[in-house]
C-alpha cells in the first residue's frame, strides 16, 4: 500500500484535484441476489468533497438546521420525478420511505436511493447527516461483481491516503455476504481520476 502510494504521488498530476479510489473485483456471483455487497466506511481523513445531502423527512425545518442541504418530502419527491438529482446523498426517516419508494426507478440506477443497509434510512438525522458530511462514503457491488471506494484526492498527504485507503479495504472485507466461501478479494488497485491503476499487494492489506 505504501509502496503503491508513493507510486501514484510521483504520476503527473492533471490541472485539477483528481479523486482517488479503490477499485476491487470480488469472487462472488453477481448472479446471485444473496452475494450482492454493499455497505459504508467512515473515512478517517474525510473524502475530500463537499457532499450535497437531500433528506426525505416530514419536518424539513429540523433536517436543514442539523446541516442538511435539501429536505422535504412531496416537494423534494416532485422534484426527483422531473429528474433533478443535484445532490450527493439522500438520506430518509422511516416513515416517509413509503413515499420514497416511487422515485426508485430514479435514484436507484444512480446509487442515490436510501436504504437501512447503507445507513441512509434512519430515525437519527443529525448522526447521519454529521457522519455523510465528514466523509461517510459509500459503496455497492456492480453487475460484474467488483466495486470502487473513493478515499480521497491527490492533494492528501502520503499517510491520509493509506489511512483511508486501509479502512475502505476494511469495510469491503466486512461486508462479505454471510456464508459465502471462496476467495472474497479477488484483487485491488488504486488510482486516480487521470492516472494509471497500481495493483495491491492483497498479502499487505488484509
Amino acid at each position: 500500500m505504501e509502496d503503491a502510494v508513493r507510486s501514484l504521488e510521483s504520476f503527473e498530476k492533471a490541472k485539477f484535484d483528481e479523486t482517488v479510489e479503490v477499485s476491487v473485483s470480488l469472487g462472488v456471483d453477481p448472479k446471485q441476489s444473496s452475494n450482492a455487497v454493499r455497505g459504508t466506511v467512515n473515512l478517517p481523513h474525510g473524502s475530500g468533497k463537499e457532499v450535497k445531502v437531500l433528506v426525505f423527512t416530514e419536518n424539513p425545518e429540523g433536517a436543514i438546521s442539523q446541516g442538511a442541504d435539501f429536505a422535504g418530502l412531496e416537494d423534494m419527491i416532485s422534484k426527483v420525478k422531473d429528474g433533478w438529482t443535484d445532490f450527493d446523498v439522500a438520506l430518509s426517516t422511516t416513515s416517509a420511505m413509503k413515499e420514497v419508494r416511487s422515485v426508485a426507478r430514479v435514484l436507484g440506477p444512480r446509487g442515490l436511493m436510501p436504504t437501512p443497509k447503507a445507513g441512509t434510512v434512519t430515525d437519527n438525522l443529525e448522526e447521519a447527516i454529521k457522519e455523510v458530511k465528514a466523509g461517510r462514503v459509500e459503496f455497492k457491488m456492480d453487475k460484474t461483481g467488483a466495486l470502487a471506494v473513493v478515499i480521497g484526492k491527490r492533494s492528501f498527504s502520503s499517510e491520509q491516503l493509506i489511512d483511508n485507503a486501509q479502512a475502505a479495504i476494511s469495510a469491503v472485507s466486512t461486508a462479505r455476504p454471510e456464508g459465502f466461501k471462496g476467495r472474497f478479494i479477488k484483487s485491488a488497485h488504486i488510482s486516480s481520476t487521470m492516472s494509471p491503476s497500481l495493483r495491491l499487494n492483497l498479502n499487505t492489506v488484509n
